[in-house]
């Protein structure tokens, strides 16, 4: 049977809800490609003031909802690039992540953007080169001192 979604514009009273589904997002899938100390220090910024600010408060984003009950959102910030892309665990793997992917992508080409940019995680890096994303490069970062491996990626549109 196959659940049918929704789509709704991310607002400025959907922040707390945001930031709840990028948190349960790392939480209850992160050991399967992280260690703890990566799950803690990245789950973290999730209530830090002023590291998801930019994204939320300036970016286009939608949630999809499973009737009422938001599962999992992304979020274009700048106009070019990917910024977030989550999806609850209990959530994974259902085709929400790929179907954000698709308006995101659309959104872009609407508005004559020629190609989007992001900074994958494990997680959206193999999303990505699914659906014709491209990895330019592997860069080391630090969260709260602890490194993690990040996938420089683009995807031409037109």
């Amino acid at each position: 049977m196959e659940v049918s979604f929704h789509l709704i514009p991310i607002t400025n009273s959907k922040h707390r809800l945001v930031r709840e589904i990028y948190a349960d997002a790392i939480c209850s899938q992160g050991l399967q490609l992280y260690n703890q100390d990566q799950i803690d220090a990245w789950s973290g910024l999730a209530f830090l003031p002023g590291v998801l600010d930019g994204p939320l408060n300036k970016g286009t984003g939608w949630l999809l909802n499973i009737g009422n009950v938001s599962e999992a959102f992304a979020i274009r910030y700048p106009t070019n690039r990917l910024a977030l892309l989550y999806c609850r665990g209990r959530s994974s793997r259902k085709g929400y992540a790929t179907n954000l992917l698709k308006k995101i992508e659309q959104d872009a080409r609407e508005q004559g953007v020629k190609t989007l940019y992001t900074e994958a995680s494990l997680f959206s890096c193999r999303l990505l080169l699914q659906h014709d994303w491209i990895c330019k490069s592997v860069e080391e970062i630090k969260i709260a001192g602890v490194s993690f491996l990040i996938y420089r990626m683009f995807k031409i549109l037109c």
